[in-house]
Order: structure tokens, then sequence, then C-alpha cells
């Protein structure tokens, strides 16, 4: 070949080797998986949900990714868990998620590395379920600066509500672990999960296998404990009470395109008799209940700082480019106050000795739009922000995505890009298959594969949603929406359209039964409790 073709060859390369980079690019390779869960926050906490928060971290994920409005949870944190995990309605196992498989347990065949960091909140530990490595509290809930139950160094006698929760690391899980004590003056287990995380990602980072990186943050559930500059960032800003909070929460909703004023109206807030108004509080009640929120605020701002370290650290390991990113929260906003076993009553609130919570007032202007908290099926309850990140797989960018979809979705999501085989696809497995649709097509901007309804249940609520059509209640009387014209369930259509609530519940009790194997008799099985 004369020097003349090949010059003329070489041009034509140099011209379609970016076409060709941009095809190639187009199907990346095995991705690592981020999931990342908070726990207790509500719909609208977050900025790019509506929040006065600051979450520029979540924010920066949302905006180069999928956001999805009516994204399922199971209403409390060791349901959510476990169908997180396993693909399947917890109603099919138990707290040893017996007759499934974990999302662990897949992608290690697969040949990923699995890592889990935060709140496990079950009976095993996790690195018995699929998962090489594992730190943090296999109980429900902590006091966020110590875990146990005496003095750290420099420091008062924890607040606990249940003394001694487990704390774990790897597969070090012994009786010494229950009162698990920090050394270091500056342990907030926000930042601990964290830390650990980043050591984990330092320590195979020249490692070839992909990895599955699951924090499961216990931030913002109770106590309220935080940091004092975060809390000083917020200062001031609840002082105008929970409806004026909530009512530019919702505007912000209308203006980002999340809610529709038409068929999302924003419902009264739910207020019972020891739930007073802002206006009937004195002044000094007023600056206690701004003080709770300002705390919760700075929980969800320190979550987000951690997320923004993750993110940062995988940037500059040049691996979060392919790393597929899920970000939500376990449940609705909590209402309820707890009991607690010991607390100083005059610890300034946030601190270590304090055990405080930010009561129904508040869960209400979380979850705003929302009807309802944690623990019941009502949209406030079982309603999540879901925020999907994949820079080498996301074509959909930035949209609002308004399929119903629910945290049984995400392990078949996992698979599909993953190639990974689910451990109960042989014959011969006692593994109940699959109940959720992988959302792949949702990254695309498609339709997903969902052809049966979306069921829900926690102790005595339960609900059933099929199409814009919700059969939901909490105790025995069903209540109907339509929630294509209705999201924030304010019009019971039950009176007007009993056929259609009656096929439904045969539909819900038929779904029971295959779950459970029996009839529903009106009372649920026992699951963990909160501590």
């Amino acid at each position: 070949m004369n020097k003349s073709k090949i010059l003329a060859l070489l041009g034509v390369l140099v011209l379609i080797s970016p076409a060709l980079y941009s095809q190639v690019s187009k199907t990346p390779t095995k991705p690592n998986i981020l999931i990342i869960l908070a726990d207790d926050m509500g719909y609208s906490d977050i900025g790019c949900y509506g929040g006065e928060i600051h979450t520029p971290n979540i924010d920066r994920l949302a905006a180069g990714g999928v956001k999805f409005s009516q994204m399922y949870n199971t209403a409390k944190c060791f349901p959510t868990r476990a169908s997180l995990l396993t693909g399947a309605y917890y109603q099919r196992t138990n707290a040893d998620f017996g007759n499934t498989a974990t999302i662990g347990e897949a992608l290690r065949p697969a040949g990923y590395n699995t890592f889990w960091s935060g709140k496990q909140h079950a009976k095993f530990n996790p690195t018995t379920r699929g998962f090489d490595r594992y730190y943090g509290m296999i109980g429900g809930c902590e006091n966020h600066f110590n875990p146990g139950f005496e003095a750290a160094p420099g420091q008062a006698v924890p607040a606990y509500k249940v003394a001694g929760n487990r704390w774990a690391l790897d597969e070090t899980n012994t009786p010494e672990n229950n009162n698990y004590i920090p050394q270091d003056s500056k342990f907030y287990d926000t930042d601990a999960f964290t830390d650990r995380a980043l050591t984990w990602l330092d320590e195979y980072k020249n490692d070839k296998k992909p990895f599955l990186l699951y924090m499961a943050y216990t931030a913002p559930h109770w106590p309220l404990h935080a940091w004092p500059e975060d809390i000083a960032k917020y200062k001031g800003v609840y002082d105008g009470g929970y409806e004026a909070v909530r009512q530019a929460r919702y505007k912000r909703q209308v203006q980002l395109g999340l809610i529709d004023p038409k068929t999302s109206p924003l419902p009264p807030m739910e207020i019972g008799e020891t739930k007073p108004k802002w206006e009937s509080l004195s002044p000094d009640e007023r600056k206690l209940e701004a003080t709770r929120m300002e705390v919760y605020a700075a929980m969800v701002d320190r979550l987000d700082q951690n997320i923004g370290r993750l993110l940062k650290h995988l940037e500059e390991q040049g691996k979060l480019q392919n790393t597929l990113v899920f970000f939500l929260s376990d449940n609705g906003a909590c209402a309820v106050d707890p009991k607690v076993d010991h607390e100083d009553v005059n610890a300034p609130m946030g601190s270590v000795a304090s055990y405080p919570s930010y009561g129904q007032n508040w869960a209400t202007v979380s979850d705003t739009p929302l009807r309802k908290w944690k623990t019941t099926s009502h949209e406030g309850g079982i309603s999540t922000p879901l925020i999907v990140n994949w820079p080498a797989g996301i074509q959909a960018r930035a949209e609002w995505n308004q399929e119903p979809v629910h945290l049984i979705d995400i392990m078949p999501t996992v698979l599909a890009v993953s190639g990974a085989k689910f451990p109960g696809e042989s014959k011969e497995s006692n593994i109940h298959a699959l109940d959720g649709v992988s959302l792949l097509p949702a990254f695309k901007g498609d339709k997903l594969a969902r052809k049966s309804p979306l069921f829900y249940q926690y102790a005595k609520s339960a609900a059933i949603r099929d199409g814009h059509w919700k059969l939901v209640r909490l105790g025995p009387t069903w209540e109907l929406y339509n929630l294509a014209t209705d999201r924030t369930e304010t019009k019971d259509l039950i009176s007007q359209q009993p056929d259609i609530a009656k096929k439904m519940e045969v539909r819900w009790l038929a779904w029971w039964k295959d779950c459970t194997g029996s009839e529903w008799t009106g009372k649920a099985p026992k699951e963990p409790k909160d501590e």
C-alpha cells in the first residue's frame, strides 16, 4: 500500500473512531451498584422533591438521573429492607429472610464484591447471606453519637430506648458487641457508616471486580441527633410553623413538576386533640417545636454530605461513570414519639444525652402533600422519593417518571444490569420467585412490563393498587381512591364504586393467602420493633 492510501485510511479511522466510541459507551460493562437507603425520611424533605433542606448531592443525582414520583415502600423499616434486598413481598419471608435470596447472594456468584454498611434490622449477620463485608447495627434504632449505654470518653451518658443494640463488624457479632461504645469523640453513625464504606472502596480499588455497596443509613430516624454546626444552618428556618413550611414545600413541588395541583390538592393537616395548631402554642412551645425540626433537617443535611463524600470518592477512583445509584427512603415520615428507657430531659436537644423526636405535625410536613405517615398504607406511609442515576446507562435524565414502582423492582433491575442469575431459578429451589419487574425500560423513558397490581400490608393497614385505583384501609374499613385524579386521597369513592372495591378486596385476600399460606384473620404476624 502506498503512502497516500495509508494516510487516507488513517483519516477515515480518525473520522469514524468517535462514532465507534460513542456506540461502545452505550453498552457499558457490568456496573457497580450503590444503594442508598434513608431511614424515616419523608416524601418532601429533599430539595429536588420540594424541601428547603440543603441536599445538593442528592439533587445532583436527580439532575443526571430518573426521578420517580410514585415509588412505594412497605411503610415500615424491617419489611422494606426485606423487600428491597430480596425482590419479594416481605409477607413471604420472616426475620431470617427465609425462603428468599438476598441481592448479595445473587451478585457475589456473578463476580461482585459485596459490601453492606449501616442498619440491618433482622436476625442474621449479613456475612452469612451473601455479603463479603458488613459494619453496623443489627437492631432497629440507636443513639447516633453512642450506640451503647455507657458514656464514651469525654461524653455524657447516652440516652437510649433499649440498652445494648447489637453492633457487628464482618462476621463478628458477639455478646460483647451488644454494648458498643465508641472511643472516638467524633463518632456519629452517619459519618461512621460512610467512613467504613470508603475504607472498603480503597481496600478493593485495584480489584477488577465490580462492587455492590448497600448504604443503610439510620438518619433521620429518631432520636434526633446532629452536630451543632449542622443544626446552626437551620436556625430560624422553621419559626413560621408547620403550615407555613408545608405550604412552601407544596408550592415548590408544583413548580418542579412533581405535583399537579389539579390531581393532588393539598389536604388539611391531620391534627388531633393532642397535636395543637401552631397558633395555639406559647412562644416557648413554638421555639421547642422549631428546634425539633432544625435538628431533623440537620440530620438530612449530614446524610447528604456523606452521600457527597461517596460520590466524590467514586469519581476520584474513576468509577462513578459506571455506577448505578439508587436513592430512596424506607417508609414515610414517623409521627410516633417513642418511649425512652433513659435520657436527660435537660440536655440540649440533639445532643448525646437527649432522645427527641419531631411528632405528628412535622411528620405531616415531611410527607407533603400526602396523607398520613409511617406504618400506614395511605400514600404518606408508603411513598418515597426514588432517584436512579447511572451516567453510562440512563438516557431519560432529569425527567419525572410517573409510573407506580415498588421496592420489589430493585432486585430484578440489578439482576438485569449485572447479568446475575436469580438463585431461585432451579426447580429444586425453595426460594420464591421475584415479585417485582425490572426498571430498565424506565431508564429509556419506556413503560414497565408489570402485569399484576401492587400490594401492601403492615399491621392493621393494607392496600392494593391496580392501575389508577387504590383500595386502602387503616383498621377494618376500606376506602377507595382514584389516584389519577386524587393522589392525595381526599375523596373516598367506595360508596360510588362498590363493585370495583369488592373485586380489589378479593384480589388482596388472594394475595395474602398466596404469600402466607393462610387466610387473613385480621391479625398480622409480629415484625421486629424499632429498638
